[in-house]
């Protein structure tokens, strides 16, 4: 367990900076002022966190995260924006190529070692592809500044006591399906257990859910299974892991008998997930060497630079971080 009496740097790289990101990034920092366990440290462009800081009325100092003291907001600059795209509620290349940048600098930081976890704040994926960068979600932008093999990857949405690992996370259900193997489900399984376990569970129990409804219902409603999960289990099983299943995704989470659910696709998670907590998830990108979670919602245009942006999700994923 963490050493209690030793002040923990964790990075939040503020996300898209015409986003809500800036804003909660700056008001969980706020929330940390005089903590004597845990800093935050915000990365990214300073003139946007002054921005905010100013339209807060947030009279604490902004210093470089290595001289930063008990009494001051620890930041980090990335010069990747430049004035004239600063724009709370505009979705644009320009603040897409700067949430990478931030990101990287978080990355950079961790692998230092001048902080131990990142927290990355909402991000616009539409934004981060039209400024010509392949983005699907930070798990495999946090597995190439990692040199760390994207299948080896995924992203465990954690909220309500409920943890749930995805094996394919941003694509069509289409090309999901074409990259599901055992390999993969037994990759997720294995790096959901190693994550349960740097979260203090020392024996993790594990539910594979089925690829098809029921399963597959014994191939009744399509071989999948048969041919996916069920040889993922088995080899699972073998390798000394607590591994239920496969079995449907709706009665295995609804029964919540495990500590953490491997589900193949996106909406298999994301639903339950958000329907617990619809703002207050935290999504970890789990099977890399740096510990990174973003926050499980979007970057909010429509509130964007209103000063109405709720923080909690930042500070409950910054309270996961600091546990692990």
């Amino acid at each position: 367990m963490p050493d209690p009496t030793v002040r923990r740097r964790i990075a939040i790289a503020i996300g898209d900076p015409n986003g809500i990101g800036p804003e909660i990034a700056l008001k969980a920092a706020v929330e940390h002022i005089r903590s004597a366990s845990l800093q935050p440290v915000l990365v990214g462009d300073v003139p946007v966190i002054a921005a905010y800081r100013s339209m807060l009325g947030i009279t604490a100092p902004l210093a470089p995260y290595d001289a930063a003291g008990l009494d001051a907001i620890a930041v980090a600059d990335v010069m990747a924006l430049e004035s004239q795209h600063f724009e709370p509620g505009k979705m644009c290349p320009e603040a897409g190529r700067a949430t990478i940048e931030y990101a990287k600098g978080a990355v950079l930081l961790a692998q230092s070692g001048a902080v131990e976890a990142i927290v990355g704040c909402p991000q616009s994926e539409t934004a981060i592809n039209l400024a010509g960068i392949a983005f699907s979600g930070y798990p495999p932008l946090i597995a190439d500044l990692t040199q760390t093999p994207r299948d080896r990857v995924f992203m465990m949405l954690a909220a309500a006591g409920l943890r749930i690992t995805h094996c394919t996370l941003h694509e069509s259900v289409t090309t999901a399906i074409g990259r599901l193997t055992p390999d993969l489900v037994v990759a997720a399984a294995q790096a959901t257990n190693s994550a349960l376990k740097r979260l203090g569970i020392a024996a993790p129990r594990i539910a594979i859910c089925g690829i098809n409804p029921h399963a597959g219902e014994e191939g009744l409603f399509g071989d999948d299974d048969e041919r996916i999960t069920k040889p993922a289990v088995a080899r699972l099983k073998q390798g000394g892991l607590d591994v239920s299943g496969p079995a449907g995704a709706d009665l295995m989470i609804s029964e919540r008998r495990h500590d953490a659910y491997v589900v193949p696709f996106h909406d298999q998670g994301h639903i339950p997930i958000k329907l617990l907590s619809p703002r207050r998830a935290s999504a970890l990108a789990i099977g890399t060497p740096v510990l990174f979670s973003s926050v499980g919602h979007g970057c909010a245009y429509d509130i964007a630079g209103k000063g109405v942006a709720e923080h909690v999700s930042v500070m409950e994923t910054l309270a996961l971080l600091a546990s692990m």
